[in-house]
């Protein structure tokens, strides 16, 4: 299974229409990519007379995928933080 390890940061802010904080932008940094290896169930695919096979993963639904086709995402760290125009007074 390919395990991708990201940070993200919320930046909100407040406006007329929704007076409570609430993100408006979110921005995820892959931190590190364990690769889970090559497919161990590949599918066979037939178009007319030409046979191939491809990895599981372009195939199959996530829950059918074998382990090293499997995606798993994980959070380090979550940061909200509000926004800030920047500006010097």
């Amino acid at each position: 299974m390919t395990i991708y390890l990201v940070d993200v940061e919320h930046v909100t802010h407040t406006c007329p229409a929704q007076p409570d904080p609430h993100p408006y932008d979110t921005r995820r940094t892959v931190l590190d990519v364990i690769p889970g290896g090559p497919c161990r169930a590949p599918v066979t695919i037939r178009c007319g007379t030409t046979v191939t096979e491809i990895p599981c993963w372009r195939h199959e639904p996530a829950k059918r995928q074998c382990g090293a086709c499997r995606i798993i995402v994980r959070e380090n760290t979550i940061t909200t933080r509000p926004h800030t125009t920047g500006i010097a007074a």
